[in-house]
């Protein structure tokens, strides 16, 4: 069978995933109803998106659908099980994908560190100029001015006595 995804949402009251999508067999458009079972607002929302995207039933379905939108779905029902409202857990999904560059990384947990490197990976391709791109150029040379006199750094200056 093949469906292809056109919109997925989620109901609050009881908490699913609804997902509109098109039969290419048939050629119409239906409405699938997934009931999120067994999730509350201690749950991980990475592991209710996944075993979500590889339920049986739901699989075909979902094919079209990024595990990245399944898991933003579950942090907004998360959210209404805590009490925020739609406006406020919308305004917190952005929060979770900006990367404080003070933050030390060293410090994270192998889970945490992997989720900040896939999202700075996802930035850097989105900023990436490619061969194509209407303002690419290849080799771009940079002359820094030299006003200023050059400053040297404390860290550096013993190095130079050990080689």
């Amino acid at each position: 069978m093949s469906f292809i995804a056109k919109k997925c949402g989620i109901q609050l009251q009881p908490p699913s995933i609804i997902l509109i999508y098109e039969d290419q067999v048939k050629n119409n458009t239906r409405k699938r109803i997934m009931p999120v079972r067994n999730f509350s607002k201690y749950s991980d929302c990475s592991r209710a998106a996944e075993q979500l995207k590889n339920n049986p039933r739901h699989k075909t379905y979902l094919e079209g659908v990024s595990m990245e939108q399944l898991q933003k779905l579950h942090s907004l029902l998360r959210g209404h099980l805590v009490g925020q409202s739609l406006t406020q857990s919308l305004e917190q999904i952005p929060l979770k994908e900006i990367i404080d560059p003070e933050e030390n990384l060293n410090k994270l947990d192998d889970k945490e560190l992997a989720k900040r490197k896939k999202i700075m990976d996802e930035l850097f391709e989105k900023n990436r100029k490619k061969k194509d791109d209407p303002g690419f150029v290849y080799n771009v040379e940079v002359d820094f001015p030299q006003d200023e006199e050059l400053k040297s750094c404390s860290w550096d200056a013993d190095s130079d006595d050990e080689f």
